[in-house]
């Protein structure tokens, strides 16, 4: 039997990077998927945002593992386009069982130098977007009264913090805190809830060139180049995860073998937030 056969998921972001590869993670291990996406550019966000054809090719990929999929595009910031996707997925599959919290945006600049719209922004779908993302899906867990799983993505730097990123640093500290308040509050419905903190991971989100040119430091936008430099962060020797790395440890907590995991951070960060690498 598949770790999650029988079970529906709901995730946020899902048209591509770690949101599709979680969406396929998971179906291969027998979910049906619950999936949006905001599927345009966002304001003050310095490379391309996902697409419906990156949308469309997600659900492509699951149902070729013979899962089903219910598909909206929808902006984290909108708390009644999320709840209508919860509706439309509700009379597909039923329940849902699982929430993977994965959308989110970075831009780049000192804390001081950042313009209000660029702060907010990220707040308002990095931190605000969770906190509506569970007023919408959670309910229906409560609803149906047999427990389940919420998984929220923050990020290493939910634990520690890099220049130049102050505002994403303050928003996924915070998801981080609303992740351990879920915990308390959920408990008494078998509720979990636990959040995933990664190093950089190779998506789009990393991979572009404003982000390139930041840790090279504004001297490269070329992907080796970068790599080099990126590889300083972690202990272990590799610039970047892959998706799958994040995935595998979203697998884990949404299935019944943590069954008694709530409110922990796991950290899949390659030794990026030890206080000591040794070169």
């Amino acid at each position: 039997m598949k770790r999650l056969e029988g079970k529906v998921v709901y995730i946020t972001g899902v048209a591509r990077g770690q949101g599709r590869s979680h969406a396929i993670r998971l179906a291969e291990e027998g979910a049906d998927i619950i999936g949006i996406d905001v599927c345009s550019d966002v304001e003050t966000v310095p490379y391309l945002g996902a697409t419906e054809s990156d949308l469309a090719e997600t659900v492509k990929l699951v149902e070729e593992l013979g899962q089903r999929m219910v598909a909206r595009t929808a902006d984290v910031r909108d708390v009644d386009a999320m709840r209508a996707a919860v509706g439309d997925g509700l009379a597909e599959f039923g329940h849902i069982d699982v929430v993977v919290a994965n959308a989110g945006i970075i831009s780049y600049a000192p804390i001081l130098e950042l313009d209000e719209t660029t702060f907010q922004t990220v707040i308002d779908i990095n931190l605000t977007g969770v906190w509506k993302t569970m007023k919408a899906v959670v309910p229906a867990l409560i609803e149906r009264n047999e427990g389940g799983s919420v998984i929220i993505t923050s990020s290493v730097l939910g634990l520690v913090a890099l220049p130049n990123v102050g505002h994403y640093v303050v928003a996924k500290h915070g998801v981080t805190g609303l992740m351990r308040s879920l915990a308390v509050e959920l408990a008494p419905h078998n509720i979990r809830v636990n959040s995933v903190h990664p190093t950089t991971v190779e998506t789009p989100m990393i991979l572009n060139e404003a982000s390139l040119r930041l840790f090279t430091g504004g001297q490269s936008d070329t992907r080796d180049e970068a790599a080099a430099v990126m590889a300083q962060m972690n202990a272990l020797p590799v610039p970047w995860l892959q998706p799958i790395d994040v995935s595998n440890a979203v697998l884990y907590l949404a299935s019944d073998e943590s069954r008694y995991v709530t409110g922990t951070t796991t950290v899949i960060d390659a030794g990026a937030s030890a206080p000591v690498k040794l070169r």
